[in-house]
């Protein structure tokens, strides 16, 4: 009998640095630290934790949020920049599995985007959020079909989707299709109140179990000291509160640790892969159980650009286009001064 195929994974839930440009980033670095000597082979952080998530879109109105929103942009993360540098050397250095969320700016305009980085460092995905939720649409781009990708790490297959991506079945069974092993996802916690904790706890199951893998979910937290930083108003200050469900869910819908709701802290479990046939033998949603014949998915898997280049045996030349351009005017008079030319 094959020896059994344990990954240890951390769930992250953890409180920005508002302060420090790079408090964040430090954060992470001395949590994948921290992780490392509880043997964590995988872990994940909360959505768009650096610099941070923007909270403050969530209460304040646009016309409001115009400092915040350049400050988000000087602190985002250029990839491939210093940031990404700094955590491909941790996880190369303590040969784990990396998940981030980042706020990634790209020239003018920001996204939301997860980056995986392999247990020796290379960044195997970047990928953007493929439509920013209500508010967020105000702060981030969209993004494009070419990250729904599920890459071969040094631990299992790992997929990842943010917040209400999840909402997206067929996000979801995009990379399902791909056979997705532990599905890394994301929210940005501390907002809406309870209730988003309990859409969290089901979401999460339920795609443990639709998917048939394991699922790391984190969440950001926020002190009292924070919420009143990003608005005085006691009253919005109700909406930047609840909403964490920290967890890690197994393919039978089980949660293998106690779920982190208050505060800082990581869930840590080992994740037995053997589980992952043992929910597909019964139901495989993308193998004995799908039938393609009846149902099945398209991907529009090229990355959008703003340009879309032409063949140069298809683009015509500045010549031609005068040509094509002329008037019946021009072409009567060059006719009759040739006409002289034949006659001879």
């Amino acid at each position: 009998m094959s020896e059994k195929r344990i990954v240890r994974a951390a769930a992250v839930q953890i409180s920005p640095d508002f302060e420090r440009s790079d408090g964040t980033l430090n954060k992470v670095c001395e949590t994948i630290d921290q992780a490392a000597r509880e043997g964590v082979q995988l872990i994940v952080f909360p959505e768009t934790f650096v610099p941070y998530y923007p909270y403050f879109s969530f209460v304040k109105t646009p016309v409001a949020s115009g400092a915040d929103h350049m400050k988000l942009y000087e602190e985002a993360v250029v990839v491939p920049g210093p940031v990404t540098q700094a955590v491909a050397e941790r996880a190369r250095k303590h040969k784990m599995v990396v998940v981030l969320g980042v706020n990634e700016r790209d020239f003018g305009s920001l996204y939301n985007t997860q980056l995986i980085f392999d247990a020796d460092g290379q960044l195997l995905l970047k990928r953007r959020k493929i439509t920013p939720t209500f508010h967020e649409r105000m702060i981030w781009g969209q993004g494009d079909a070419a990250g729904l990708k599920v890459v071969q790490t040094g631990v299992a297959r790992v997929g990842a989707l943010a917040c209400w991506e999840h909402y997206n079945p067929l996000a979801r069974y995009a990379l399902m299709t791909q056979h997705e092993e532990i599905h890394c996802a994301h929210f940005p916690g501390s907002m809406v109140g309870p209730i988003f904790a309990e859409q969290i706890e089901v979401t999460i199951r339920h795609h443990a179990l639709e998917s048939g893998c394991f699922v790391v979910n984190a969440t950001g937290w926020l002190t009292e000291a924070q919420i009143a930083a990003i608005t005085p108003d006691t009253n919005l200050q109700k909406a930047l509160r609840g909403g964490c469900n920290t967890a890690i869910v197994s393919p039978e819908g089980q949660h293998l640790a106690a779920p982190l709701r208050e505060g800082e802290g990581m869930v840590i479990a080992d994740l037995d892969m053997s589980l992952i046939t043992k929910r597909k033998r019964m139901m495989d949603s993308v193998g004995h159980y799908a039938r393609p014949e009846l149902l099945s998915l398209a991907i529009n898997e090229r990355p959008a650009t703003p340009i879309t280049p032409m063949p140069s045996s298809g683009v015509a030349s500045n010549a031609d286009f005068v040509s094509s351009t002329r008037t019946g005017e021009e072409e009567k008079r060059d006719s009759a001064a040739l006409e002289p030319a034949i006659d001879d």
